[in-house]
C-alpha cells in the first residue's frame, strides 16, 4: 500500500499563490507517475496535472497552463504542485495520485492510490 498526505492548501485572495506538496510512504518503491487532480462542489474531479518519474516528462489541463507547475524531488519523495496567479474557479479541493502507468495519466483511472485531498479557497 502508499499512502499519500497533501498540505499546503488554504485561503488566498484572487492572483495569489499557494505550493501544495504530497509526500507517498509506505511501499514506495518502483517508479510513479504523480498526478494532481482538484474537485469543486457539485463538479466531477478533473484532472490538473501530471509528472513523470524522472520529472522529464509533465502535462496541464489548458486552463492550469502558465499558472501552475508541477515538481518532484526524488530524493525527498515529495511531489509539489506550485499555483500563481489563483482565480475564484480554482476553488477546489485537491489531491494527489499516484500511479504505476506511464503517459500522460490524465484520467483518474490510470491512478492507483489517491491522497484524502487539501482544500483551496480563492476569495475574489
Amino acid at each position: 500500500q502508499v499512502q499519500l498526505v497533501e498540505s499546503g492548501g488554504g485561503l488566498v485572495q484572487a492572483g495569489g499563490s499557494l505550493r501544495l506538496s504530497c509526500a507517498p510512504s509506505g511501499r514506495t518503491r518502483g517508479t510513479w507517475t504523480m498526478g494532481w487532480f482538484r474537485q469543486a462542489p457539485g463538479k466531477e474531479r478533473g484532472f490538473v496535472a501530471s509528472i513523470s518519474w524522472s520529472g522529464d516528462s509533465t502535462y496541464y489541463a489548458d486552463s492550469m497552463k502558465g499558472r501552475f507547475t508541477i515538481s518532484r524531488d526524488n530524493a525527498k519523495n515529495t511531489v509539489y504542485l506550485q499555483m500563481d496567479n489563483l482565480k475564484p474557479e480554482d476553488t477546489a479541493v485537491y489531491y494527489c495520485a499516484a500511479g504505476r502507468a506511464l503517459g500522460r495519466m490524465t484520467n483518474a483511472s490510470e491512478y492507483d492510490y489517491w491522497g484524502q485531498g487539501t482544500q483551496v479557497t480563492v476569495s475574489s
